[in-house]
């Protein structure tokens, strides 16, 4: 995996974990606190922390030199 890859890949779980957050804060307005709430909570906490270690892995990775 490449520093771009990882970048993408950080970029695509954070959005997954945006989504499930936003689904997560529907579901706690609709009154829906024990069924999906704490379910889309966590696997939105899931899709966070691989974001987290993707763009770990981006920051540690070096830049590929492209043209030279």
């Amino acid at each position: 995996m490449n520093r771009e890859q990882a970048i993408n890949e950080a970029i695509n779980a954070a959005d997954k974990a945006k989504r499930l957050a936003e689904h997560a804060g529907n579901a706690a307005d609709n009154g829906d606190s024990q069924g999906k709430v704490p379910r889309l909570a966590a696997a939105g906490a899931l899709w966070a922390d691989l974001a987290r270690s993707y763009a770990a892995i981006a920051a540690a990775t070096p830049e590929t030199q492209t043209g030279v």
